[in-house]
Parts: structure tokens; sequence; C-alpha cells
């Protein structure tokens, strides 16, 4: 089992959207203060500022949307139309971004643009998650599915640095002047051409083959629906369970840890920047590792050990990197705390995955999962600055154990899927094989 050839076509394919998609998600928040003025008249700039994060806030709210309709549509059409379906959104929206008109020249028609990029942007995240997810984990062999599934962080976390780098090239080859009147279009027009290189990858990849028996034997009209992924309301509540613990983790340790460094630590940002961009660096490295491991010993026991690690250790790295001095210590403590949030991100696609039957596995992994991530992840960094803003920080260190702990007892009492058999030819191999005793 574990000598099964790993698809690389395929797990390029399916995960290298996710690149594109956090990249595109990456450059809309950190590139709001260079063009937020393009499309608001002229005054308060923290206004103009707080404008645009509103319009990044809308695509959180689509994003469960998004992961209903797109992973209705996988469920339906096949995993390859959604995966070039999601991509082909993204394309759309980085575009609009990139040519939106500014206030200036058609007033507020450019917020209009923005708003409507950010709907499509939304509603991309929400369906790339569970048709990647769903697709690297069907697409490949039992005994590799773990390290296959791995690269879908491994992408995401690429598409951070990516974004991350280009603003660095950018901020030193350009004038603040530049930035502000025509730079912050170039990282958009990037984006757009990069997901059109996706496109024309995957428009070559294959159907997988359990998909393909579920189109054959199981009519469209029972697959992919509300009332098929409630014959399974237990795996959809394990979802968002298991999520919950895992998503605010991976917030409060990526995007929150740049802010967090600068604000509370006091370090410089290009110092709180550097060390983000490293830490990422080092967490990306990691997760083929930890998903090759649990195609050895299973998915639980790195998820009890993301839990029992977040619920006691987020407290004191918190509280120790708020305290931090200098370059060196923080990238010690951000890596400790990336390291342990790895036992969730490895593979938390794959398990969502296992959990499902075909006809409905991408809604399945799609709506539970947007649903935690909009309530939980999108809403971490929010909740920690109210906390801040109330004099009580450290109540929001509290607030991510206590959601790991709750992750914690879900993955204490759930079934190891490491062995699930996703199609039918698995089923019949299974059963042709000899009895455990």
């Amino acid at each position: 089992m574990s000598k099964a050839r790993v698809p690389w076509k395929a797990v390029l394919g399916g995960s290298v959207g996710n690149l594109v998609e956090w990249y595109d998600w990456f450059v809309y928040s950190s590139f709001a203060v260079y063009f937020a003025a393009s499309f608001f008249p002229e005054g308060n700039d923290t206004a103009k500022l707080l404008n645009t994060a509103a319009i990044f806030a809308v695509g959180f709210f689509m994003r469960p949307l998004g992961g209903w309709l797109l992973g209705r549509y996988a469920d339906r059409k096949g995993r390859k139309a959604a995966l070039t379906l999601t991509v082909t959104l993204m394309s759309a929206s980085a575009l609009l971004i990139a040519i939106a008109p500014t206030y200036e020249a058609v007033g507020y028609f450019g917020v209009l643009v923005l708003v409507v990029a950010r709907l499509l942007q939304g509603l991309s995240v929400g369906g790339e998650y569970a048709a990647s997810a769903t697709y690297l984990t069907e697409a490949t062999p039992r005994g590799r599915r773990g390290f296959a599934s791995s690269f879908q962080y491994v992408s995401m976390t690429a598409g951070q640095l990516v974004g991350l780098g280009l603003q660095i090239v950018l901020q030193n080859t350009m004038t603040q002047e530049a930035l502000n009147s025509y730079g912050w279009r170039i990282p958009f027009v990037v984006g757009a051409a990069a997901a059109a290189v996706v496109f024309y990858l995957r428009r070559s990849l294959l159907e997988t083959e359990a998909y393909d028996e579920e189109e054959r034997e199981v009519k469209q009209a029972d697959r992919g629906t509300i009332a098929q992924l409630l014959t399974h309301k237990r795996e959809a509540l394990l979802v968002i369970a298991l999520t919950m613990g895992g998503t605010v983790a991976y917030y409060t340790y990526t995007t929150y840890l740049t802010k967090y460094l600068s604000n509370t630590a006091g370090l410089p940002k290009e110092t709180a920047t550097l060390v983000s961009f490293c830490a990422l660096f080092v967490f990306m490295c990691l997760q083929p590792a930890a998903g090759a491991l649990s195609d050895r010993i299973g998915r639980r026991p790195l998820l009890i050990t993301f839990g029992i690690g977040s619920m006691v250790g987020t407290v004191p790295l918190m509280t120790a990197l708020g305290g931090v001095g200098g370059f060196g210590g923080a990238l010690v403590l951000s890596l400790a705390g990336l390291l342990i949030v790895t036992g969730y991100t490895s593979i938390n696609a794959v398990v969502k995955a296992e959990l499902f039957p075909t006809n409905v596995r991408a809604l399945g992994v799609a709506l539970p999962y947007a649903i935690a991530n909009a309530l939980f992840g999108g809403t971490a960094e929010y909740v920690a600055l109210w906390f801040k803003d109330n004099g009580i920080e450290s109540g929001f260190f509290w607030y991510v154990s206590g959601l790991a702990a709750v992750s914690l007892v879900v993955y204490l009492t759930m079934r190891e899927t490491r062995d699930a058999a996703l199609s039918r030819a698995e089923q019949a191999t299974e059963a042709s094989l000899p009895s455990r005793v």
C-alpha cells in the first residue's frame, strides 16, 4: 500500500488553484493601503481603509454559498468540471480588480466593481477547497492520500508567500506615488494571468474513478443535494467541530501573527514580516512530511496531537510572543505554534473527504467547512482585536484554546478514516482480501 504511486499531475492540477486563490486573497488585503484612495472621495484615510476592509469581508460571507453551489456542482458535474469553474471565477475576480475604474473617473461605480469581484472571489474560495480536497483524495490510491492531499496547504501557503514576495519587490522598486497610482494593479494582473495558466492545466486532468463510477450508477438528482447531505448529519457536524479549533489556530499563527508581533511585541513591521515569511516557508515544507506520516500511523494521532498542543500551548506561546525582543526568538516561537497547527492542516482535507460517500462528498466537505471557517477562521482577527481593544488581550488566547478543546473531544471520539474505501473498485478489492484476525 505504501508503495502506491503518487499521481503527480493530478496533485499539481488539483492543488495549484489554491496557490492562486490564496495569492489573490492575500494581495487584496495587503495592497488595500495603496488602492483605498482610488475608490473613495477625499477625506479620512482610516475611513477609506475601513470601507475596503468591509468589501474584503464580503468574500467571507460568500464562502458558505460558494461551498454549497460549487460543492453541489462538483457532485453533479464532476470534480474536474468544478476545478475548472473555480479557477475561471478566480481569474475573473482578479481581472475585475485590476481594471476597476477609480472614483475620480466614474464615482462609486468602481466600488461596485470591487464588490462584484469580491463576491466572485468568495464563491471561488468556497468551492475551490472542496473541489480540490475531493479531487486530491479520490485521485490518489490508499496509502498515499495523506501525502497527496497535504499539497493543498503547501499551495495555499505558497500563494501567501508569492503575494508577500511580490509586495516586497514592488515596495523596493516603485515609489509610494507609483504604487498608489497604478502599481497596486500589478499583483491583480499577475493573479488573473496565473489563474489562466491553471485553467489550462486543469483542462487536461482526468476525472476520478470514484466519480465516474457514481455517474454511471447513480442518477444526477441523487447527487450533491442538501437532502442527501442531511442523511449524513453526523459527518457534517463532525466537519464543523473538527474544523473550528484548526481554522482559528491557523489564522492566529498566519494572518494575525504579523500584526500581533508589530502591535503587541513592538517589533518593527519589517522584522515582523520577515518572521512571518520564514515561518510560513518552513510550515509549507512540513506539510508533506506530516501527511505521509498520517498514511503510516493514521489521521487521528496527528489530529489529537494538534488538539492537545493547541489547547495547552496557545496561552504560553502567545504570551511569550507578546514579549519577544527580536527576530530569532519570534521565529522560534512562531515555528513552535505552526508545528502544532501542522497536525491539523496537513490532513484536514483528506479526513473530511474520507468521511462521506461519493455522491455527496464534495458538498459534504464544502458546506460544513465553509460555515466553520466563516464563523471561526474568518472572525479570528476581529475577535483578537476586540479582546485587545478591551484591555484583555489574553482572553483571545483562551478563546483559541477553548475551541481547540472542543475539537479535541471530536478527534478522540471520531473513527479513523485512513483506510476508507472511496470507490466501488476499492470496496471490491477490500472484500476480496483475506479477513484479518
